[in-house]
């Protein structure tokens, strides 16, 4: 006999097929369908996705808000930059590196999974300090972390070339390399949140004291997110590099933290499907609005936004959210199939 317990996890299951499913349509329209353009801005899309859904695994489980997390993207993307530049340009612009790192003529996609492990490993040092704190204790806390970062790679010259640019990364990521990491976020990240730490993780979220009473080590849930959520996220952050070609810190600063947390926002921080949904409404009304700046022609007329337009509609866009519909587009719901479509046969039946 199949439970309703049975019938809900069955619908769950097919939250990240149903995603992945989306994401691929979204690629396959964009690179089939549009301009090179519209492909370029899928390939940016799936790179926040992988990052977006990385950052949900600990924001969206453990309800403390990071204002960090764009720091793994930085420690991420250097890391990646390391091991992949030409020995030659290393030594013209990164002097400082020591020997079998400036000898490293890596391909992108180890360099992206060490860029990750890397960045999973500050993750692990600093939120054993961090995550010692709750609520908005913790959530300063990740951003003097985010602003330590961002101070330590502007000055540390010799071996992040400081507040100068490093150019010359390959480029690597195109809108099926960015599919195949967003993807892998998205299981991973279905996978932790219906693991026994996921669902321990989320109590705690929901009751603290409860949780606690019930003997849920708060701490060791919140560190293991946080260090599985600084791995995709480091490794969007090397993504973000082999898509530009260049890297700054300042481009792994506030703006990113901000739009993160725009995109978590406005699809909706309780549900992976909002994490998803956000990045691509954000991204899609983003790309429409510089689209629209740079003027449309319709028949002899030729229509065009004032620059700097699409910030203040995005900003907008938000305050209406977050008025009407706090909780997001999704409101903590995922995307499943119904459950007279997996119930089985004789659930559908009776």
């Amino acid at each position: 006999m199949v439970t309703q317990h049975m019938i809900r996890r069955r619908m769950a299951r097919t939250t990240p097929l149903l995603l992945a499913l989306l994401l691929l349509g979204f690629a396959l329209i964009a690179t089939q369908f549009g301009d090179r353009a519209l492909a370029r801005m899928a390939s940016e899309t799936l790179i926040r996705v992988a990052m977006v859904v990385g950052f949900w695994i600990f924001v969206g489980n453990s309800g403390v808000v990071s204002f960090g997390h764009a720091a793994f993207a930085c420690v991420g993307a250097y890391v990646s930059a390391w091991l992949t530049l030409k020995p030659a340009m290393k030594s013209m612009l990164l002097p400082g590196l020591p020997d079998a790192v400036a000898a490293a003529d890596w391909h992108v996609f180890p360099a992206a999974i060490v860029a990750g492990l890397v960045a999973a490993l500050v993750a692990l040092v600093s939120g054993a300090a961090i995550l010692r704190l709750s609520g908005i204790a913790a959530s300063i806390a990740t951003f003097a972390f985010l602003a330590m970062i961002n101070t330590i790679w502007s000055n540390w010259t010799p071996i992040t070339g400081g507040t100068s640019s490093v150019v010359g990364l390959a480029r690597y990521v195109t809108p099926w390399v960015a599919l195949g990491w967003a993807l892998a976020a998205i299981l991973v990240a279905a996978v932790y949140s219906a693991s026994a730490s996921g669902l321990a993780l989320r109590a705690t979220r929901e009751d603290e004291v409860a949780a606690s009473a019930s003997g849920i080590d708060r701490y060791r849930h919140r560190l293991l997110a946080y260090t599985l959520s600084g791995f995709f996220v480091g490794v969007g952050g090397a993504l973000m590099g082999h898509y530009i070609g260049v890297i700054n810190p300042d481009g792994f600063y506030l703006s990113l933290t901000f739009l993160m947390l725009a995109m978590l926002v406005v699809g909706g921080i309780g549900s992976l499907s909002g994490a998803v949904v956000g990045v691509l409404a954000l991204s899609l009304a983003v790309d429409a609005l510089v689209r629209l700046e740079k003027g449309v022609t319709i028949g002899q007329a030729t229509f065009s936004l004032p620059p700097g337009s699409q910030e203040i509609i995005i900003a907008i866009a938000m305050i209406l959210v977050l008025i009407f519909r706090p909780t997001g587009l999704l409101a903590g719901r995922e995307i499943m199939l119904p459950a007279r479509w997996v119930a089985g046969r004789n659930q559908s039946d009776k």
